[in-house]
């Protein structure tokens, strides 16, 4: 018998670690990592958000080929590693848990935001639609990438396991996989950028190998407790199109994680920013197939977070958007406060406005 209300400000345990709360900061591309490196101002950002129970941070590739955006930071550097040291350290002084996301970005990228000597990848030569901001040369199309190889695979496998260990050494708690929003995993699970005819591509099996292989690495290189992966069903972002196996693909994702015992994973839901809907069917199956910790995410609210853990329908809740412009959301989620509104024309700029100063 259930003797009191599961919220927001329930403890729960996360793998080894013990969280305060439910809350957890989504990751966010805020592009203030110059020259990819990881900074004192970033430090200060996320300490400032370190009431959370669980940070995540923004995307982070695990390798050269992956630094598709401008300013955004990596793992597979000592530069880098030394760098998010300093971060780590201001969140766990703050009394604070922090995972890293790995993004690899794939095709969506410009060879103008790489550094020198990194190739355009994705799963197969085709290119995303629209275009993408460099600081080199304003807004450009997205380009055809190099269709991968079984050796551009096998080495993208073995850069995540690297920058898994690197997130150890940086200070991580744990890691988080980004398998979702059209990057290099979901490229793969998705028929709309892997038309491959080999063992990568084609039958759902095929499609979700990378992702299964990439998270089988990763938990060798650091222990399945400390990896989670985020996916997003019916996501349309990055050139994403659903098919009539989606909601059997990501049960045969579910069903091949289960085996390696990873520590969560997050579900993606933007339709409060207009995207397609993930099912309440397809997100009560993954929850019941699962065998780990569920985070739910997408617009949410305290009122509606709270009633959606009581109900059972995930163990944790993650926010992104509000977060930005309050550092401090945790006690306002707790006391009711009114939330100030983030100014997107600060999202992505170098500076600390809109970032650390408000």
């Amino acid at each position: 018998m259930k003797i009191e209300m599961i919220t927001l400000f329930t403890s729960i345990q996360l793998g080894p670690l013990s969280l305060p709360n439910r809350v957890v900061m989504a990751p966010m591309t805020r592009s203030r990592a110059l020259d990819n490196v990881p900074n004192e101002l970033m430090a200060r950002y996320y300490s400032l958000r370190a009431e959370a129970g669980l940070l995540i941070t923004e995307g982070t590739s695990p390798s050269p080929n992956g630094l598709g955006y401008p300013r955004i930071p990596g793992l597979y550097s000592e530069a880098q590693v030394v760098g998010w040291r300093q971060v780590t350290d201001a969140v766990h002084a703050a009394g604070g848990r922090i995972f890293a996301q790995l993004m690899h970005t794939g095709r969506i990228a410009h060879p103008a935001n790489l550094p020198l000597g990194a190739r355009l990848l994705g799963p197969s030569a085709i290119a995303a639609l629209g275009e993408m901001w460099t600081d080199s040369e304003g807004m450009q199309p997205l380009p055809v990438p190099l269709e991968m190889s079984e050796q551009d695979i096998a080495a993208a496998i073995e850069e995540y396991a690297i920058a898994c260990k690197n997130a150890r050494s940086a200070g991580f708690d744990g890691v988080e996989l980004h398998g979702a929003n059209g990057y290099l995993i979901d490229q793969f699970l998705n028929t709309a950028s892997n038309q491959r005819s080999d063992r990568w591509g084609g039958s759902l099996e095929n499609r979700i190998r990378f992702a299964v292989e990439v998270a089988r690495a990763s938990a060798a290189a650091i222990g399945g407790e400390r990896v989670g992966i985020r996916i997003s069903p019916y996501g349309v972002f990055n050139g994403m199109a659903p098919d009539a196996e989606m909601d059997a693909l990501y049960l045969r994702l579910i069903e091949a994680l289960n085996n390696i015992d990873l520590a969560y994973i997050h579900i993606v839901d933007h339709s409060s920013m207009g995207a397609p809907p993930v099912s309440e069917e397809l997100k009560a199956q993954l929850r019941a197939a699962f065998k780990g910790k569920y985070i739910l995410s997408g617009g949410y609210d305290a009122s509606r977070a709270n009633a959606d853990l009581d109900a059972g329908k995930g163990d944790l809740v993650a926010f992104g958007r509000p977060f930005i412009a309050n550092p401090d959301l945790v006690q306002k989620l707790k006391t009711g406060a009114e939330l100030k509104a983030p100014d997107p024309d600060t999202f992505y700029t170098p500076d600390a406005k809109g970032y650390t100063e408000f």
